[in-house]
């Protein structure tokens, strides 16, 4: 008989092998590898006294269960990241459930992927082959007590390595006590270690802290035109002395002395630029500015080139629609435990879109051409303020077909005439022809079949002819709202404001760049895409500054004049004169000055720092505090605290 090696040595490639393939195909870098490896080996110890528990054929039995679990584990992971450019928190759950009603989308980027599967299959695929050469026997009660005193041992050490450079933004140290960053954990621990954080995260809650370390001055592009005119800001008066004097809590007296030092976002002579006129929202489902044709998508064409046009803006995905949603509408940063809170604790926005216009006494409405109930969208949509608030569900489906994929332009055509005699009113569409999955089915996309003949003669692949197809339909409904609004007499008098929710994740980087004017990485300028702010009688005024989706919703209010405090918004009126940054997910940043991403930085061409060390620092040290801040603002229903 061939000589049996013990099934430590399987436990133990088991484990390196599925981390190293998260390495190379989730976080895509090598650092972290020591930690990864490290905080692994009690893993694998615990892992082995497990597999010690019974006898020989009971020890293969629970091996094979394990191992399978794991594979399904990390190779969920994978996929998860693969549409949401995140991992998965079991913050997730509520929300995660949704997905289960695209299941032909979840399929369609598995057999995209196979060869990946294949890859995570192989410890199985050995275990299958060589079971044999591995001795499952019970080992004696010596090893099992070594095994044991070696975990603790190793354990303990690898907490004393959480102090080398603790001081650093995202040092090993603060992503395991102070800061929940799915990304940057997995990055710097490895995913086993990240799922044991959030599970006991989850269970036990976790408070993020802001950052002790000091935000220095960050550098603008250029000075006030005017430096002589005296400056005013966008904010209101609050004594927050006075709350931090009586505040017992000590997350929240740390958010009022954030609030208290930072500086307010000037007004600027945009301010009060669309001040009573009525405002229209769309969120659209899958729009890029790869849609954008003059021929194929007229008028989608015409709007991102009149009005204002941002040419450095992104839509960072933070899970799929909601996490668009919730930076658009309110200005802050979506990790999966502030979308959950948020539908969980259902805080007041104060500065949501429907709240804030309500208060200049605007009608607001909210629509939607899908269920009403997705995302938990019926109760979101009261704490951003919109109390009239329609989809498949509570009412669209008698005047729209609801099957899937329902029709953008039929929802405009049908819900226009219900609010357009309320001026002045402020209306938000939630888009969903864009929907994918982008092929020519009608149980996959509909919408992409009802407009093939329209694409079928490109010269691109058929799943980026699908997609442009689904956005043809969301440029023919803005086309027929446009066209209502003239025949009501108000197109004047109203605004309209688009952006996407996302990019559409399900088309591979290489079908993205078939039609993008430059070639985009998966990290960052993926996400790259257009903010649409018009009115017919508007000049048309180029804005250079980077922007984002946290950025939407306190440019809106400065234009159209509204009252509020841009301290206790994390995004910033684009166009004052705050430094321009984008942040995404992996907590990677796009700023003025530069790209941070895989944790180095790459300054933009004709651009000078004189200490780029200190900047990145600093740039590092914001978006990390703007991040905890979002969390607490929802978790501790910080505007109902400070403004109600």
């Amino acid at each position: 008989m061939k000589k049996q090696f013990n099934i430590i040595f399987y436990l133990s490639f088991l484990v390196i092998y599925l981390e190293i393939l998260t390495k190379i195909f989730v976080t895509k870098s090598v650092s972290g590898i020591f930690l990864t490896l490290l905080f692994s080996i009690p893993l694998i110890l615990i892992l082995y006294l497990l597999a010690n528990i019974f006898k020989r054929k009971g020890n293969m039995i629970l091996t094979y269960m394990i191992t399978i679990t794991f594979i399904f584990y990390y190779c969920f992971q994978f996929f998860f990241h693969k549409l949401f450019s995140n991992v998965f928190s079991f913050n997730t759950l509520g929300l995660a459930s949704n997905a289960l009603d695209f299941t032909n989308i979840i399929f369609d980027v598995i057999l995209k992927n196979i060869w990946i599967v294949l890859l995570y299959l192989l410890p199985l695929i050995l275990l299958i082959i060589f079971h044999k050469r591995i001795n499952f026997e019970r080992t004696s009660l010596k090893w099992i007590i070594v095994s044991f005193i070696l975990c603790l041992v190793i354990w303990i050490s690898s907490l004393f390595c959480l102090f080398i450079n603790k001081e650093n933004t995202y040092s090993a140290y603060n992503l395991y006590y102070n800061i929940n960053s799915e990304m940057k954990t997995v990055e710097t621990f490895g995913l086993y270690t990240y799922t044991r954080l959030d599970i006991k995260r989850v269970l036990f809650g976790f408070e993020e802290k802001l950052s002790t370390i000091d935000e220095p001055d960050i550098p603008t592009e250029e000075d006030p035109k005017d430096p002589i005119e005296e400056i005013t800001y966008n904010e209101i008066e609050i004594d927050f002395d006075s709350l931090i004097a009586n505040e017992s809590n000590e997350t929240i007296k740390s958010m009022l002395e954030y609030f208290k030092n930072t500086e307010a976002t000037n007004k600027n002579e945009y301010t009060g630029m669309f001040k009573g006129k009525n405002l229209i929202f769309l969120l659209a489902e899958g729009f890029n500015m790869i849609a954008v044709d003059p021929e194929l998508t007229p008028t989608l064409y015409k709007l991102t080139h009149e009005g204002f046009v941002f040419n450095n803006f992104y839509s960072p995905v933070f899970l799929s629609t909601t996490g668009g949603e919730f930076q658009a509408t309110t200005g802050l940063i979506p990790t999966q435990s502030v979308l959950s809170d948020w539908k969980k604790l259902e805080p007041t926005i104060s500065y949501g879109l429907g709240n804030a216009f309500s208060k200049l006494g605007y009608t607001a409405n909210g629509y939607h051409n899908w269920t009403y109930t997705y995302y938990s969208r019926q109760k979101t949509m009261e704490t951003l303020g919109f109390n009239s608030y329609m989809g498949c569900g509570n009412g669209m489906e008698d005047l729209i077909n609801c099957s899937w994929l329902p029709s953008d332009v039929d929802m405009i055509n049908a819900t226009l005439p219900l609010f357009q005699d309320s001026t002045p009113f402020v209306t938000y569409y939630v888009t969903v022809s864009g929907h994918a999955p982008y092929a020519y089915n009608s149980t996959g996309n509909s919408i992409a079949l009802k407009n093939i003949d329209l694409v079928k003669d490109l010269p691109y692949s058929n799943n980026v002819k699908a997609y442009l197809a689904t956005q043809i339909e969301l440029d023919r409904a803005l086309e027929s709202l446009i066209s209502g609004l003239e025949d009501a007499g108000i197109l004047e008098d109203t605004v309209i404001a688009l952006v996407g929710d996302h990019y559409p994740y399900t088309l591979t980087i290489d079908e993205i760049n078939e039609i993008s004017d430059y070639d985009r990485d998966e990290i960052v300028e993926v996400n790259r895409s257009n903010f649409i702010i018009w009115n017919s009688e508007a000049e048309t005024i180029e804005v250079d500054k980077v922007g984002s989706q946290i950025d939407v919703l306190p440019t809106l209010l400065n234009l159209f004049g509204v009252e509020y405090d841009s301290r206790l918004i994390v995004g910033k009126d684009i166009l004052s004169d705050a430094p321009g940054i984008a942040i995404f997910s992996n907590r990677s940043w796009v700023s003025d000055y530069g790209t941070y991403k895989n944790g180095k930085f790459t300054l933009k061409e004709g651009m000078e720092l004189d200490n780029i060390e200190d900047y990145v620092s600093s740039m590092n040290n914001l978006v990390s505090n703007r991040f905890t801040l979002s969390a607490n603002i929802i978790k501790y229903n910080m505007y109902d605290y400070l403004l109600n």
